[in-house]
């Protein structure tokens, strides 16, 4: 058995109301030289709500809801919960962490596939949250497999397809006037390359997701036809980003007369966080009103008592060494591996002691910012 004094929840962080929403937008485009009347033209999404990003009070809830399930287990580790572009930030969370005894920490992240965004920056966060608070030789961080297509992220979308479906069936739409869009974030073309090539095209970003709509497609309704879509761009709109669309695709659909109503699936996100409220049930929403086709979108996991039971399996998956060929996986690029180790624990009680070993590589990430 591997032994960690506490896990830490990773996420993006988002702003807690009007004044924080530039201040914020800065921080994650932080190194891009991008000017403020360029951040204000996606401020007004943050604006609309008061300023205040949803994430955070989503992962409040998914810490107590984390904290429950391990308290009902029996497993005796606190959570603590860190972000990337706002408060509360990496550096001060595992501050606060080594500071309570807690050097061996377990990172938890919010995303559920493989992508800079997902994996190497997160990485660069740990390491740099080590670094700044001078723990890389006495601390260290792991964190849980990619979980694209463990069964605990996979099943309550399944659930909300299923219902999704049965809405527009119930409103009198056929089966086959139906196309279930599987939304996720679009990244640049090359950066979804580098997040591993041997996978396609673009690489196992789309791979992923690919294979993830294809087993819930297969589970809640195969006979209604899918697609895969993109959403979310953002930056320099020279360089090629994945697509199609997920609007324009809308608009191709009622302009070619190929659906009458769409179930928009964000499996690319596991909270309805900025990016489904506006992006989807604001924008996406729209356009199919204006199209004339009937809208429903299923919820992410959230809190799902299955999503929040997945992620406590993952981690007593690390906690008891669980060999790849027994952790749970849905489609056949799973189980991902784990990762690397960041920084290097040293056991207080035997001075000198071995560092803690690695354990498998990062799988290839893309080395471009994705979001905005």
């Amino acid at each position: 058995m591997t032994t960690y004094d506490a896990v830490l929840l990773s996420s993006f962080g988002g702003p807690e109301g009007q004044d924080d929403v530039i201040p914020f937008l800065r921080n994650v485009t932080a190194g891009r030289g991008v000017p403020d009347e360029r951040l204000e033209e996606v401020a007004h999404h943050y604006r609309h709500f008061g300023g205040v990003s949803p994430i955070n009070s989503q992962n409040r809830a998914l810490k107590a809801a984390l904290e429950a399930e391990l308290s009902k287990r029996g497993i005796d580790l606190p959570v603590y919960w860190g972000n990337r572009n706002w408060a509360p930030y990496f550096k001060d969370v595992v501050a606060e962490a080594a500071a309570n005894g807690h050097t061996r920490l377990l990172g938890l992240v919010t995303s559920a596939y493989t992508s800079y965004s997902g994996v190497g920056q997160y990485r660069e966060d740990f390491e740099k949250a080590l670094l700044d608070n001078g723990l890389t030789d006495t601390a260290s961080i792991d964190r849980i497999r990619e979980y694209f297509d463990h069964p605990g992220f996979v099943m309550p979308l399944v659930e909300g397809v299923k219902s999704g479906v049965k809405t527009l069936t119930d409103a009198g739409y056929g089966s086959s006037d139906i196309r279930i869009l599987f939304s996720t974030h679009s990244i640049p073309t090359a950066a979804a390359k580098a997040s591993g090539p041997e996978f396609g095209e673009h690489g196992a970003y789309e791979a992923q997701h690919l294979a993830v709509a294809e087993k819930i497609r297969e589970l809640a309704a195969p006979g209604v036809a899918w697609s895969l879509v993109y959403q979310s761009r953002s930056g320099d709109p020279r360089v090629p980003w994945l697509e199609p669309d997920i609007n324009d695709f809308i608009t191709g659909l009622a302009d070619r007369g190929e659906a009458k109503a769409v179930v928009v699936v964000p499996f690319g996100f596991v909270s309805d966080h900025m990016e489904v409220l506006w992006d989807l049930d604001n924008e996406a929403k729209a356009t199919a009103e204006e199209a004339g086709l009937g809208f429903v979108r299923v919820p992410t996991p959230g809190v799902h008592p299955a999503f929040v039971a997945g992620l406590v399996d993952l981690i007593e998956e690390r906690l008891n060494d669980t060999p790849a060929e027994e952790r749970p996986h849905l489609t056949d690029l799973g189980p991902w591996p784990d990762h690397e180790t960041v920084g290097t624990y040293r056991d207080p009680a035997q001075p000198g002691s071995a560092p803690a070993a690695p354990t498998a590589p990062t799988p290839p990430s893309e080395t471009v910012e994705a979001t905005a």
